[in-house]
């Protein structure tokens, strides 16, 4: 019979390039019932696996696999930019010798030299800093871009229409700008639900385009977006992510989300 928590594994294994190795001992209280592994593509043991099989837990997998992503994406949020290299000096007393061209005349003497001044090098401009801010209607070209690279078919009139209908409701979307440029979203939302005591805040989308990765942009948009729960009187937040996004979903834990629950969908 199929264990969805083992299928759930399995697939982030696959995401990551390995196979989950399941127990074929299939009678409660047996040594090792219920225990499992990992393999490379080509079979070779890399985790909780030994002669006999699979030794490890269910858990003792998660665990692993959480730090194989955390160490490939969480990690690299909020990466130190390169350090810069320091200009060389070109002497002390910041003057360099140039030689003058060659007399034509042997008996010109011995060749002089003449000091001349050398050229501080140009400071480098400081790397834009970024900002935080509401959605304008005037975004909505931009926006619509970012959205289609979540992979949402969507065009420049209807996000123009959804930033009405949001602003109305006071959940604006909050975008992230380099340099006056948008590279990054993040949608928020309230729900009162009849089963809590107190709002539901929701990541509804989240995206930092590939180019402006590194600036820690995410944490950004994820810390502006539980500010503003917190205003709004939310004790909880939320955020949904597809199934296939394993490195999104290692930036989620990184920042202390944890996994509680499965969502289903339906199309009406």
């Amino acid at each position: 019979m199929s264990d969805p928590r083992l299928d759930a594994l399995a697939e982030t294994a696959r995401n990551r390039g390995l196979k989950l190795v399941r127990s074929r001992v299939r009678t409660p209280g047996k040594r090792r019932f219920g225990k499992a592994g990992l393999s490379d593509a080509n079979g070779k043991p890399v985790f909780g696996v030994d002669a006999k099989g699979p030794t490890a837990t269910p858990e003792e997998v998660e665990s692993y696999l959480r730090k194989l992503e955390a160490q490939d994406w969480g990690a690299s949020l909020d990466a130190p930019e390169p350090a810069r290299k320091k200009p060389k000096r070109v002497a002390a007393n910041d003057t360099a010798l140039e030689p003058e061209p060659e007399q034509a005349s042997p008996s010109a003497g011995p060749k002089k030299r003449k000091l001349v001044e050398a050229k501080p090098p140009k400071p480098k401009p400081p790397p834009p800093k970024p900002k935080i801010r509401e959605a304008k209607p005037s975004d909505a070209a931009r926006l619509a871009e970012l959205i289609r690279e979540l992979g949402h078919e969507i065009d420049e009139k209807q996000v123009r229409k959804n930033l009405a209908g949001l602003k109305k409701t006071g959940e604006t979307p909050l975008v992230a700008t380099l340099d006056k440029q948008i590279v990054g979203m993040c949608g928020i939302g309230r729900r009162v639900m009849i089963n809590r005591p107190a709002p539901l805040g929701r990541i509804t989308s989240l995206i930092v385009t590939e180019a402006a990765q590194g600036h820690g942009l995410g944490r950004m948009l994820v810390e502006a977006a539980e500010a503003w729960m917190r205003k709004e009187g939310c004790q909880l937040v939320e955020v949904t992510s597809n199934d296939r996004l394993a490195a999104a979903h290692a930036f989620y834990r990184h920042l202390g989300y944890e996994r509680t629950s499965i969502r289903f969908a339906k199309a009406l």
